[in-house]
């Protein structure tokens, strides 16, 4: 692979000197997407005598994504129809193989959310075992570091807190959902929205499965199912395949500012017990980031029985320089001297990407439309200086339960040829304190785009934010998507990053391998283009082949064509663990991430 990037990175510099490395022309590239959602079937001759039709089941609320927010919504609506004697069929769609396997956070959990919905949580053996108890805060220079003081009125203050493991919670709250009789499904991506004639949600379509790479329908392929719902609730977690689709068809953004976000990366570690300080939380801003690059790190201590640490990395995906790798920063991160010290003689046993949401109050899209709602971090309910949005997806999930049962069970609901509208859901939201909590945080991640950068956000929170709790009459911009950011190759100077010890720090397919990630080898990659010319000719051409840098899962390499003359993309589709982050920062934004065929992806054990 090294030698490989190297020709990649040859061809950007030839390419930035004039010298054309690359086809230019569209009968010279080689074919790369073959996914339906590109190249359709009705126009494929291979498809012509196949049986498109499908089964459909109808229920009362399907809800598509079984995380803390979907599952928060399922169980709530269960608990309404208990209480009140009703019958509703409430059905759950997971694109993972067993519910918690996609799931992926740092994760430190505020359990206000929680204690409204199961109050009885601990009783029920609800897999949180570690109470925060103790908070630090570090900026780090090269070789040093700074403590800043958490003052209690903070955002990252975690006083009440627990350190989880994600996974193992959202397995549990299936588990409870489904002792309310909450259908589950996992294993079932969904790909596709259907629409009533008069363009409200009527459901969602399962993807198909026995399609060949090469596009052509295999002996084993079946259609997907169809599920037809009053009210579909789409919980797919950041920048979803179908909210993606649904913000442009409804026009659901038309009000807000584009949504930003950042890319998280994890690992678990088995660490000398030593060091081990179960309750303690960890964070740092700085090194090895410049000012203007906005990001930060997390060592989380489990109380497990065994001396088990979260770490991971965050950097916002607003950055400029092409260069920049997130995942090799990540590792060069470990290396600080007040780091180091912590993972010395220890164990990495898990790692895993996700991006997360970081636009907040300012970035909220509409949340309810004919026949479906948003919730949790598919809007982007994240509370980014705290770097929490579990508590506020779940919250989301309950409010939008309890609006739609009470539009269910209202006499006066219209027949079932549209979509129910849950028009009161969102005015819920605004009153809650979901609504007030990510208000008041509003101007943090958006004070980073000061001349300051990283110590404007600082002195931000540290005086206005503590002063003023968020009741500042202003509301700052993010100021644009984040792919619009990203600098040519030409303007920017590539960074020479340290190689791995494999002791501290690793490679990337190493650290792939250990994410569990699998898809079906025979299958059109779910990593679609709109246009097969444009990697080679405008983000190799143009930014250096940033594809290949910014995906923590090795997915994109370029590659020599069969001549050696020229460079071409590759896609490594088996590798990709579902970040999303090529579909956000790609800065031709020609990169779409579709669902795989079922049963793809990484397989997370607790993380």
């Amino acid at each position: 692979m090294a030698a490989l990037l190297g020709n990649a990175l040859k061809a950007g510099r030839f390419a930035r000197a004039g010298v054309r490395l690359f086809c230019t022309n569209n009968a010279a590239t080689p074919k790369i997407t073959t996914h339906w959602s590109v190249m359709p079937r009705d126009k494929d001759t291979r498809w012509t005598d196949v049986d498109m039709e499908r089964v459909s089941d109808e229920v009362d609320v399907c809800i598509v994504g079984a995380g803390p927010a979907g599952l928060s919504a399922a169980i709530r609506l269960k608990q309404l129809a208990q209480q009140q004697e009703k019958e509703l069929r409430v059905l759950v769609l997971e694109k993972a193989v067993e519910v918690g396997l996609h799931t992926l956070s740092g994760a430190c959990l505020e359990p206000h959310a929680l204690d409204e919905l199961i109050p009885d949580w601990k009783d029920r053996g609800a897999p949180m075992h570690t109470p925060v108890t103790e908070d630090r805060f570090n900026l780090l220079t090269e070789k040093y570091k700074i403590p800043i003081p958490i003052l209690p009125g903070l955002p990252m203050h975690n006083t009440g807190n627990y350190v989880v493991r994600l996974g193992n919670f959202v397995r549990w709250m299936g588990e409870q959902a489904e002792e309310l009789e909450v259908e589950i499904y996992p294993g079932c991506p969904v790909t596709e929205v259907l629409y009533h004639e008069d363009g409200s949600v009527k459901g969602v379509a399962t993807s198909d499965v026995g399609i060949g790479k090469d596009g052509a329908p295999k002996d084993s392929f079946e259609r997907g199912m169809e599920f037809h719902s009053k009210v579909v609730i789409f919980a797919e977690g950041c920048h979803g395949h179908l909210a993606k689709q649904l913000y442009k068809k409804m026009d659901l953004r038309k009000n807000c500012e584009p949504q930003t976000y950042a890319i998280g990366l994890k690992e678990l570690w088995e660490i000398d017990p030593a060091q081990h300080k179960p309750g303690r939380v960890e964070h740092t801003v700085g090194w090895p980031l410049d000012r203007m690059t906005y990001g930060g790190s997390f060592i989380y201590h489990l109380g497990e029985g065994e001396p088990l640490v979260s770490v991971g990395y965050v950097l916002g995906l607003d950055y400029t320089n092409p260069y920049i790798s997130p995942f090799k920063e990540f590792q060069r991160w470990k290396h600080h001297p007040a780091i180091k010290p912590t993972f010395e003689g220890g164990k990495r046993i898990a790692y895993g990407a996700r991006a997360l949401n970081e636009g907040g109050y300012q970035s909220i899209p509409q949340l309810a439309f004919p026949g479906g709602c948003l919730i949790g971090c598919s809007p982007g309910f994240m509370n980014v200086p705290k770097i929490k949005g579990t508590h506020n997806a779940m919250k989301s999930g309950m409010i939008c339960a309890e609006a739609i049962f009470d539009k269910l069970t209202d006499e006066n609901l219209q027949s079932e040829t549209q979509g129910v509208f849950v028009d009161d859901y969102e005015q819920r939201m605004k009153d809650s304190w979901v609504w007030k909590e990510i208000k008041s945080v509003r101007n943090v991640r958006p004070s980073f785009h000061s001349p300051l950068g990283l110590y404007g956000t600082l002195l931000y929170t540290g005086v206005f934010y503590y002063l003023l709790r968020g009741k500042e009459p202003w509301t700052f911009s993010h100021g644009g998507a984040d792919y619009k950011r990203l600098k040519p190759a030409s303007e920017c100077t590539p960074i020479e990053y340290p190689k791995p010890d494999n002791k501290i720090s690793f490679d990337l397919l190493s650290s792939v391998a250990l994410s569990g990630t699998n898809h079906e080898g025979d299958q059109p990659a779910h990593l679609t283009l709109m246009d097969d010319t444009v990697p080679v000719n405008q983000n190799l051409g143009v930014y250096d082949g940033p594809e290949q840098r910014f995906c923590p899962a090795g997915v994109y390499e370029y590659v020599p064509t069969e001549d050696g003359e020229a460079m071409r993309l590759q896609i490594n589709a088996q590798n990709c663990v579902h970040c999303k982050t090529c579909d956000i920062k790609d800065p031709s934004q020609n990169i779409n991430w579709v669902t795989p065929e079922a049963g793809g992806g990484p397989a997370y054990n607790g993380m």
